[in-house]
């Protein structure tokens, strides 16, 4: 038996502990990190190992291509969807954690959508959109408005819409539970006071839970960036690109698995990773910069 110190032991046991965690770290997140960035400057397939280093031709090609970075503009569409989805989460957040009667089970209503599968949801807005027997458009007839009805997944000018909508809708719960989360936080009595200081409802809001869940707003805020970025399988699933609904990582999917392109997908990926930390950092030291 060995006789080891007190502190040795300590030692052991928090080698022991952190050397599987920090192996698996290792193994699949950093190695594919650097995989990844190494496999940026060739012309690799995916399929093998023959690959030559082509240096920045994939970057500029990237850069070059309207058909890849311009696939952007279409993330645009889920970043709008994202913001108004985010006001609307606040809103019903404020109006749940009133004493609104049954308000538990009208928010397990709007998280239901969150909790299904992205399949499951976009073979459900197939029935809804369908340009004959959609559910949407049999409900605009019904009202009166039949010279609404389109077929909203074949305009090229509207199917960005509609399946940003989809994608509102999907995390619209998500939103509204962390807003809840974040309101049930704030101290009651902060609102008493105010209410007997004669500040009314909006002064409250604006006074007292926008600066008490600032924090979570700019979460909020860098979560819809970031989802808009990355926006990928609502759109892949119920259009696979077609129609002009190609965003940038559905564009990356492609290029890896459909056209072989495994070196110029890696570099895509490498760009969109720094999109995402340039807006992130742009975001919090201009947007809410008063923050910290």
């Amino acid at each position: 038996m060995f006789n080891f110190s007190y502190k040795t032991q300590r030692y052991l046991i928090l080698f022991g502990f952190l050397t599987i965690p920090v192996l698996f770290s290792l193994t699949f997140s950093y190695y594919p990190a650097l995989s990844l960035l190494y496999y940026s400057f060739t012309d690799w397939t995916g399929l093998g190992w023959e690959m030559h280093w082509v240096g920045f031709a994939n970057y500029k090609e990237i850069f070059t291509r309207p058909d890849i970075f311009g696939a952007f503009k279409n993330n645009a569409y889920y970043f709008v969807g994202g913001l108004i989805q985010t006001a609307l989460a606040l809103l019903f957040a404020v109006i749940l954690t009133s004493r609104l009667r049954g308000r538990n089970a009208f928010r397990a209503m709007l998280f239901l959508p969150y909790v299904l599968h992205s399949v499951a949801t976009v073979i459900m807005f197939k029935n809804v959109y369908h340009a004959e027997y959609g559910s949407l458009n049999i409900f605009l007839d019904a009202i009166g408005l039949g010279s609404l009805q389109q077929s909203w997944l074949g305009n090229p000018h509207l199917v960005n819409f509609s399946l940003a909508f989809i994608s509102l809708w999907k995390y619209f719960g998500l939103s509204m539970i962390i807003f809840i989360g974040a309101l049930q936080s704030i101290p009651a009595d902060l609102y008493e006071a105010a209410k007997i200081d004669g500040a009314s409802g909006w002064q409250a809001f604006r006074f007292i839970t926008v600066p008490s869940i600032r924090s979570v707003i700019e979460l909020m805020m860098i979560l819809t960036l970031t989802g808009a970025l990355e926006a990928f399988d609502i759109p892949y699933i119920m259009m696979l690109g077609a129609n002009g609904t190609a965003t940038f990582v559905s564009t990356t999917v492609d290029m890896a698995f459909k056209f072989q392109k495994a070196g110029l997908a890696s570099a895509m990926a490498v760009v969109l990773l720094l999109i995402v930390l340039l807006f992130i950092y742009v975001q919090r030291k201009l947007v809410f910069r008063g923050d910290k």
